[in-house]
């Protein structure tokens, strides 16, 4: 373990939500709550009303969506320990990424079941029950208000786990503020770096711009990702980069931009994991995984640019991958 980015379990076993008093946090549910009348809460900026049930690009009103939950033991090793990761997978996305591993679940969100705060916040009690290392909200971009909701109930009932804001980077920065004193680790997921590139495959020109300007302002609030004593991620910023066929997602420009403008102690996972799903296979550019040379290639640019706190688990998966070609 590199002790560099180590700081004691003691003083890091508080989630950074128990040190806001109940009036605190119940003013940022109310805030959040209110923009939902004329909903700019990620770039699409819909303006609907989604307390009238009205929905926008992300096809979800006044309740959040729930597609499953469980403990994780796929997610990055600091997140997982030995117990896994509390794992909320929502319904809807605020991209549109035509490759989506979990099409599904992001592009038909009516296909999953409304939930009340109330439901949601015993699923985060539920999965402290079960041992879950943390609270792990897989695409919340668009549910903000409802987790806020939802967490008030959950700490006032016993939830201690740190929150995981788990997203694609098409934030919105005044919403990302709303949750300054809520999120302990942040994990967007940076994907293409072209404007051109983002609109015909994700249908977000500006997503370069929104991503940039967001992971700025997550590193603002949470710095760099430090551990526990146990390797366990307490605190701070985790950056995914999936790699796309033929450098589609333009990496080279991420890392520069994480080395030049976050910081070069950044945790990084360059995912070589892509497969064609969705709709993937009717663009030929698309329609394979990520070779053996695109990979290392990503990996020695990423040290290039001085990013050397890359995640072990590529290696690993990477070799299991060519062990069955």
């Amino acid at each position: 373990m590199d002790y560099k980015y180590v700081i004691d379990s003691i003083i890091t076993r508080q989630a950074a939500y128990l040190n806001l008093t109940h009036q605190e946090l119940e003013e940022k549910v109310q805030e959040a709550r209110g923009r939902l009348t004329s909903c700019r809460l990620c770039p699409r900026l819909c303006a609907v009303d989604r307390v009238e049930g009205e929905t926008g690009f992300c096809q979800t009103g006044r309740l959040s969506r729930l597609a499953s939950f469980h403990l994780h033991f796929g997610e990055e090793a600091p997140l997982v320990g030995e117990n896994g990761s509390g794992t909320i997978f929502f319904a809807g996305c605020n991209l549109g990424c035509l490759f989506c591993q979990n099409f599904d679940i992001s592009h038909r969100a009516k296909d999953s079941p409304e939930v009340p705060p109330e439901q949601l916040a015993e699923v985060m009690l539920e999965l402290q029950r079960k041992g879950a290392l943390n609270i792990n909200l897989v695409t919340p971009s668009h549910v903000v208000p409802q987790f806020l909701e939802a967490l008030a109930l959950a700490a006032a009932s016993g939830l201690r786990l740190p929150i995981v804001y788990n997203c694609g980077g098409y934030e919105q920065v005044k919403t990302l503020r709303l949750l300054d004193g809520i999120v302990d680790i942040y994990m967007p997921d940076l994907k293409f770096a072209d404007p051109a590139k983002a609109k015909e495959y994700c249908l977000a020109e500006d997503y370069p711009d929104k991503a940039r300007l967001a992971i700025k302002e997550m590193h603002r609030q949470v710095g760099d990702l430090k551990l526990d004593t146990a390797g366990i991620a307490r605190r701070g910023l985790m950056i995914r980069h999936l790699l796309m066929p033929r450098g589609l997602a333009g990496s080279a420009e991420w890392f520069a931009f994480i080395s030049r403008e976050i910081s070069k102690n950044t945790y990084l996972n360059i995912m070589d994991q892509y497969h064609p799903c969705g709709q993937a296979r009717r663009y030929p550019e698309l329609d394979r995984t990520i070779t053996r040379a695109e990979y290392e290639q990503a990996v020695e640019t990423a040290r290039e640019h001085g990013l050397t706190r890359l995640d072990r688990r590529d290696q690993r998966s990477l070799r299991n991958l060519f062990r069955l070609l």
